[in-house]
């Protein structure tokens, strides 16, 4: 029994090697980082002692802010006559979470996904699923292999081989502008309205933000950031307003 409960787990960690190596180019040294950076809250349990879950969301933090700095790297070095306001912009469209979760459906990390299969049937409780996952995932990466390796792999494959930055530049995100420019065209009064709080993960607190025209409810957006909030409900409103 205990012979083929180890065969079963050396098989795993073969699949999962494959796996990372095949999404990498990397050979993994500590696959325990990984299975965590694969491991959705829906399936994860506190560890022992403490309030926190061994799911994926530290892993998450981790890999935001290695993205964050190494996208902030790339764009510096390419554009070396543009501000920093054209740069903030850009790496905003980088690595907002349309984005993330396009480049990790393309190199199939979220099929390593491990959830509970009740929220795998909720679509709105997985939209940001496979963006976070990524980010994770270069969280374990980063921890396991270093900057350089974590570096080399988001700007040689995820930022060459999955992005364009050259049409990012020319494609317009900010939603809020567009539809506030709309308004003052057609002489209509838009608010931005603070409808509610939510709490989400870690007890942390989400805006819950909708657009008012002329006194009229359109697009809402959820976000731990107003302004982010903000722009989720403009984009939704420039989408049912046909802008």
């Amino acid at each position: 029994m205990i012979k083929y409960l180890l065969s079963i787990l050396s098989s795993n960690d073969r699949s999962l090697r494959k796996e990372i190596f095949r999404v990498t180019s990397i050979r993994p040294t500590n696959l325990k980082l990984y299975r965590q950076a694969f491991r959705h809250s829906s399936v994860s349990k506190p560890i022992e002692g403490t309030n926190i879950k061994n799911s994926n969301e530290r892993l998450e933090y981790l890999g935001d802010a290695i993205l964050n700095a190494v996208v902030a790297q790339v764009l510096f070095l390419k554009f070396p006559f543009k501000d920093e306001g054209f740069l903030t912009q850009l790496r905003s469209k980088i690595v907002s979470r349309e984005q993330l979760n396009n480049i990790a459906k393309k190199i199939g990390i979220t099929d390593l996904v491990d959830l509970d299969k009740k929220v795998g049937n909720q679509r709105n409780r997985l939209k940001s699923m496979p963006g976070n996952t990524l980010e994770a995932f270069l969280g374990a990466l980063f921890l396991d292999k270093g900057y350089n390796a974590t570096e080399k792999f988001i700007s040689l494959q995820l930022l060459n081989v999955y992005l364009d930055i050259d049409v990012l530049v020319t494609i317009e995100t900010n939603f809020k502008s567009r539809i506030i420019n709309w308004c003052q065209k057609e002489a209509k009064v838009i608010t931005f309205e603070n409808i509610d709080t939510v709490m989400g993960k870690h007890n942390q607190k989400q805006f819950k933000v909708q657009v008012m025209i002329d006194e009229k409810s359109y697009g809402i957006g959820l976000d731990y950031n107003k302004r982010k909030a903000e722009q989720e409900a403009a984009e939704k409103t420039c989408k049912m307003l046909g802008i």
